[in-house]
């Protein structure tokens, strides 16, 4: 498992200050993931980071610079990316990437509230 340990300690010192989440790191993806409040968020891949998204972002993300689209068994792979090491140079840049993970976790729990009360209506 080869990842930047460097990149791995800004993505912890990012999400360690964040009020209200719970973080585990888990080697995946030959790398070190993140995962938060039980859903894989973020993960360090050699020098890149692997960002987990609202697939219905792929259109725009995919212009941003540094994008690179995640490709497993010859397939891309919507919903998750990676980003180039050069832009994640500035916290600002991190933050922008690690924001967009961490909304989409947000967004897939605020989904599974709506289905329950929905499933307990019906």
């Amino acid at each position: 498992m080869a990842y930047n340990i460097q990149l791995a300690d800004r993505v912890r010192q990012y999400l360690q200050q964040k009020p209200g989440i719970e973080i585990e790191e888990k080697a995946m993806f030959s790398g070190l993931a993140f995962i938060v409040n039980g859903k894989m968020c973020v993960n360090v891949s050699g020098d890149r980071l692997m960002c987990r998204y609202d697939p219905e972002m792929d259109a725009t993300l995919a212009e941003e610079p540094g994008y690179q689209p995640m490709i497993m068994k010859g397939k891309e792979l919507a919903g998750y990316c990676y980003v180039s090491p050069e832009v994640l140079q500035t916290a600002k840049a991190l933050a922008y990437w690690i924001g967009l993970c961490l909304s989409t976790i947000q967004k897939q729990k605020l989904r599974r509230k709506e289905i329950r009360r929905l499933q307990s209506v019906i």
